[in-house]
Order: structure tokens, then C-alpha cells, then sequence
């Protein structure tokens, strides 16, 4: 067994393409670490609907040079055999470690198999790639970026030529032709051929961000800005001189892309600690308010001023942003599909109930909220906003951006805040009040055996609300595919489990629906949905066994 480890990190040696593996596996194998060698040629990185996503490092179960030069070369067999040769495939990557390693493997891959490629002209935000997709009339396009992630890790992500993300079937039949790949020697990868994109792409892009907006609206609010040292601080700055707004007040510290992200634990704006720079920027500048992109500058965080709050400022959960940006929109006079993800604030579908819109419900993730018919705005809990589906069919942090923005001005000259327009939306809806159970695991059978014991004893009883219904997501319902997951319905109340697709945490979504009759009754009614939404989390733990 040790010796078919060291004869196959051996093989994987000679044909590593990139000298800082060879010599990372070379040493390994020279210390005769069995251990690690095991943990790295365990099986191979998984190709699915997010694509592929891992710790940078030697070996199949790594994101490197090798793994990406087979993920390419399995992507131009599929788009070949789906008749595309010859067809343009836009690459796209961020600021982290090997992006435009993995990138340029990318584009020489896919010239060697008689498809065109193009990248974009340096690290940019993945809504950006999102866009020229559609806007160059591309037949699919890859991202390279590991999103939030660690700074360790990298990933690539696949869309196909409508501008989506990939879905079943496609990724299974990527992932077969992925591991039909052979020896990379026999993987055709030209020194050039391919089209290096100029900025008239970004321009584009740019140009269409101000879509977003409302011709003549208020342009006033004033906001401090962090791009989590990623790639959209010349972006977002851009759009928002183009579209008039005060230059945003920049986190100087986390402004320039930085692959270490030396000032946070994780480079996600809804972790602890991560907006501290922020908040302390803020209270200097005494914006309106702040905004954050995560690393790829897909997602959108805003905080608003809160004298309630310890610091000053109030961090908006991703359903509260979701519900203000569809009751901007409702006001604006907007027709269309409202959608959102499973994991979502069930506030969305009232809002655009009594407008009279339409709303759908799906699967996690953009790549089924931008499938939906007829979308006009759609979006995530996790910071995810798709408010401009025309250009791109993916949240995009910085249209978000834009978006909050604008009502943020609109609801200034009234002398309101974005506070008060939720007042209302509880007044009107009654009290929507959300939170995550998030536990993050070393290691991977502590999710199934959660899953396994919910699915054999589902709880009858959370916080004291009784569970009127338990779906088990894995069978599919009427109007969703198959997915693992878990989805409780109680009195006011409604929990969803599921593994997260792109790291190692079981996730728990709670929501719960406390009535209000007036604006006296709002703080009894948040004061209830904290108590309830502390007692679900206790309970689902318990029930969970984690």
C-alpha cells in the first residue's frame, strides 16, 4: 500500500507542469510522509455545480496546474461534443494565489483543442466574467477564484454561453470528460493563440451598471467602502463616479487586492472580526453607510449606523438587504419575477405578493435563482444579489451596490433610513427575523451523521413551536429537484438543513414570523424573534447532535 502511494505520487510527479509542486511533492515523498501523501491522492477534487473548489498544494485532492490543465481540457471535450468547436471561451480570474496560472492554462488548453479564447485584461470581479460572456457571445466562460474562501484555497468556476452557472446534467457530463483525460502529455497546450482582452470589456460592463438605476434618482449617500483586500475597489469606484455619487470613503488597509488577506480570519464580510476596519473607518467618516465586497466581488454587505448597536454600526443580515432592495424595486414600478433561494426569507414572496408579481422559490445557489422565467430581481441570504438579470445572470456585489446606494439617497431625502423602511416592511408583513446555525467541521462524517439522525428522528418540537411538516429534500418536491436536504415547517416558523456546496459546514437556516400591530409593538416582536430564533438553535443543535 505505502509502496503504490509513493509509485503514484511519483507518477503525478513527473508530469506536474508547475516547478513550486514538483518541489512541494518532491520533498514529501523524500520525507516519506505517508500521511500526507494519503490525504493528497486520496481520489480526485470533485467537479460539480460550483465547480471545483480546494486547498492550493500537489496532488489530485489540490487545486494546482495539474488538476486545472485536466478540468480544462475536460471542459473543450464537452463544449466540442456539444457542438461548439471553434467557439469563444472567456476567462476570467481574481487576485489569489495561481489565479492567472490557472487562468492562462485555461486559455492555452482550450486554443490547443480548436476552440477561442479570451481573457479578461487583468484580475477583476466574477460579475465582470459574468457579463462578457453574454456581451462577446461566448460559449461558456470559467472564473477562477475560491470566493470567500480561505486565503489557502482557489477554485474554478464554470458557466455556460446563456451566462449561468453550470447545473445537472451538464456538470456530470463535464466531470466525465474530465476524467477521461489522459496523460497531460497528450493534453495540446500552445505558448499563444489566444485574445487577451483590452478594458473596452470593463467599459461595457460599466456602462450597463447604470441600468441599474433609476434616471433622475438622488444620488447623495455618502459611503465608506471595503473590497476585503479582493479585486473591487476600482470597479465599484468607477461605477459609482459614473453614476454620481459621492466617491466612497475606502478601508485603505483592505483596499488593494492582497492573496494573504493579512487583516481578516476569513475574507467574508459576515464573519466575526471581518468588518472591524470597516466599523473603525466609519466612525471616522460618519458615512450613510458601509458597504463590503467579499474577495470576487459577487457578494454585498451593508452596515448602517445603529446607536442601539455596540460600535455604532449594524451589520443588515443578507434577507433584510434582499427585502429592502424588492421593496425599492416594487416602488420603482418594476414588473417581473421576484425569486429567490429555499434558504431565504420567505419575506421576499409577500413583498412581491401584494405587488402582484410574480415570485418563484429554488435550489440554492444563482445558478437556479438566474434560470428562473421572467426574472427581474433575485437573491441569496448569503450576500447574493442579482438585480440586473439582463447583464448578468449572477449576483453581482457591485450593481447591489449601486442599488442600495440609490435607496439609501432616496430614503435620505425623506429623512428616513433604511432602518425605517424595514419598520415598515414589519408593520406591513409582520416581523421577519432571521439566523444561521453554521457549524464548521474538520471533518466530513460529522455532517452525514447530523443528516443520518435528523432523517431518522426528526425533531416534533423546536423551541416549543410545534413541526407541522418535515420534507426531505433528497426526494424532491413538486416543484424542486433532489437535493440533500432537510426543511421543517413549524408554527411561524420554518428551519432548512443542508451541507454547504463550496466548504466544509452543515448549515441550519431559521427563520420565524412574529406579528406586529403597530410600531409600539416592534420592539416586543424582535425582542420574541431573538428568543425564539435562541431557542430553535438550542433545540435543531440537540436534535442535530452537534
Amino acid at each position: 500500500m505505502q509502496h503504490d502511494l509513493i509509485a503514484q505520487a511519483r507518477t503525478w510527479l513527473a508530469e506536474d507542469p508547475d516547478p513550486e509542486t514538483r518541489d512541494e511533492l518532491g520533498a514529501i515523498i523524500e520525507a516519506g510522509d505517508t500521511a500526507e501523501l494519503a490525504a493528497r491522492f486520496a481520489g480526485t477534487l470533485q467537479f460539480g455545480t460550483a465547480g471545483l473548489r480546494g486547498e492550493l498544494g500537489a496532488g489530485p485532492m489540490r487545486m494546482n496546474r495539474s488538476v486545472v490543465i485536466r478540468a480544462a481540457a475536460g471542459l473543450a471535450a464537452y463544449l466540442k461534443a456539444q457542438g461548439q468547436e471553434g467557439g469563444l471561451v472567456v476567462i476570467g480570474y481574481d487576485a489569489r494565489y495561481k489565479s492567472e496560472d490557472f487562468a492562462r492554462d485555461t486559455a492555452a488548453v482550450m486554443t490547443g483543442a480548436g476552440l477561442r479564447a479570451a481573457v479578461l485584461p487583468r484580475p477583476l470581479p466574477t460579475p465582470v466574467l459574468a457579463y462578457a460572456i453574454r456581451h462577446l457571445g461566448a460559449v461558456a466562460g470559467v472564473e477562477v477564484t475560491a470566493s470567500h474562501n480561505p486565503p489557502r484555497d482557489n477554485g474554478y468556476k464554470v458557466y455556460l454561453g446563456d451566462g449561468s452557472q453550470i447545473v445537472p446534467p451538464a456538470d456530470g457530463e463535464i466531470a466525465a470528460a474530465i476524467a477521461a483525460v489522459g496523460p497531460l502529455a497528450g493534453v495540446v497546450r500552445p505558448e499563444d493563440g489566444w485574445e487577451t482582452l483590452g478594458e473596452d470589456v470593463l467599459d461595457a460592463y460599466l456602462a450597463r451598471t447604470d441600468a441599474v438605476l433609476a434616471a433622475g434618482s438622488p444620488r447623495t449617500a455618502r459611503t465608506v467602502y471595503t473590497a476585503m483586500h479582493g479585486v473591487g475597489t476600482s470597479v465599484l469606484t468607477a461605477a459609482f463616479e459614473r453614476a454620481g455619487f459621492p466617491a466612497p470613503v475606502l478601508v485603505t488597509e483592505q483596499a488593494d487586492p492582497d492573496p494573504a488577506f493579512p487583516t481578516v480570519a476569513f475574507p467574508n464580510p459576515e464573519e466575526p472580526g471581518a468588518m472591524d476596519l470597516a466599523f473603525a473607518t466609519a466612525r471616522r467618516a460618519a458615512p450613510d453607510l458601509v458597504i463590503a465586497n467579499d474577495p470576487d466581488a459577487d457578494r454585498c454587505a451593508v452596515a448602517v449606523p445603529d446607536t442601539a448597536t455596540e460600535g455604532g454600526w449594524r451589520m443588515l443580515r443578507g434577507d433584510e438587504v434582499g427585502a429592502l432592495l424588492a421593496a425599492h424595486l416594487v416602488e420603482r414600478g418594476v414588473s417581473g419575477v421576484f425569486a429567490e433561494s429555499i434558504v431565504s426569507s420567505s419575506l421576499l414572496g409577500r413583498i412581491a405578493g401584494k405587488a402582484g408579481l410574480g415570485y418563484e422559490e429554488t435550489l440554492t445557489g444563482f445558478k437556479w435563482i438566474a434560470r428562473v422565467d421572467g426574472l427581474r430581481y433575485g437573491y441569496e441570504e448569503a450576500l447574493g444579489y442579482c438585480v440586473d438579470p439582463e447583464g448578468v445572470r449572477d449576483k453581482d456585489g457591485i450593481t447591489a451596490a449601486l442599488l442600495v446606494a440609490e435607496l439609501a439617497s432616496v430614503l435620505k431625502e425623506q429623512g428616513r433610513t433604511l432602518l425605517d423602511l424595514l419598520d415598515d416592511l414589519a408593520l406591513t408583513h409582520g416581523l421577519h427575523a432571521t439566523d444561521q446555525l453554521s457549524v464548521r467541521v474538520e471533518d466530513l462524517t460529522v455532517i452525514a451523521d447530523a443528516m443520518t439522525r435528523l432523517r431518522e428522528q426528526p425533531p416534533t418540537a423546536l423551541a416549543g413551536l410545534a413541526v407541522t411538516s418535515a420534507e426531505d429534500l433528497s426526494q424532491g418536491t413538486d416543484k424542486l429537484p433532489p437535493t440533500d436536504g432537510l426543511r421543517y415547517q413549524l408554527e411561524g416558523a420554518r428551519v432548512i438543513v443542508r451541507p454547504s456546496g463550496t466548504e466544509p459546514k452543515l448549515k441550519c437556516y431559521l427563520e420565524v414570523v412574529v406579528p406586529v400591530a403597530d410600531a409600539a409593538g416592534l420592539p416586543a416582536a424582535r425582542a420574541r424573534g431573538a428568543e425564539l430564533l435562541a431557542g430553535i438553535k438550542r433545540d435543531l443543535a440537540a436534535a442535530a447532535g452537534i
